[in-house]
């Protein structure tokens, strides 16, 4: 349990300038990428039917993913809540599109998934920043760790020994 909150919510501390460049990244490349998402929503009836079926899942399904990557995925980053989890299915559409949709294509028709896909990756390496919900809980599950190693400090019982002799 301790490994997967650890993952979650890994406990960092940032530069103020830093974390305003993340919280800036996280915005700005968020907001673009759920635009996607968002006028792919507002023309499903044409678009979950043609949209490309790279993985063999049907188009379906496959529209229905990367319109949960670039909606709900972005949103939690531009929050940057559960950062590293929602960035993982971001990823992953990324570089299907890049490396299988866009495949043997023109640069230009492969540049926009290779921009997203670097800074998206960059994004979960770096981590949140200090100006996320994901540091406001880490800091809270650090505080709770730090007490529960006080509490049983406290119950050991004192050395006298000496070492004097």
């Amino acid at each position: 349990m301790e490994s997967v909150l650890s993952f979650l919510f890994p406990f960092k501390l940032y530069p103020r300038s830093v974390s305003l460049m993340l919280l800036v990244l996280r915005v700005l490349f968020g907001v673009l990428l759920m635009w996607h998402g968002v006028t792919k929503i507002a023309n499903v009836a044409t678009a979950a039917d043609s949209f490309p079926n790279p993985l063999g899942l049907g188009h379906r399904l496959s529209f229905y993913l990367v319109v949960f990557a670039e909606v709900i995925c972005s949103a939690a980053v531009i929050l940057g809540a559960f950062y590293r989890l929602a960035l993982i299915p971001i990823i992953i559409a990324m570089a299907v599109a890049l490396f299988v949709v866009h495949h043997g294509q023109a640069f230009a028709a492969k540049e926009l998934a290779l921009i997203y896909f670097v800074v998206f990756v960059l994004l979960y390496c770096t981590g949140a920043g200090a100006y996320s919900l994901d540091n406001i809980i880490a800091k809270r599950l650090n505080y709770a760790r730090l007490a529960k190693v006080d509490e049983v400090s406290a119950f050991r019982p004192a050395d006298y020994s000496s070492s004097e002799e």
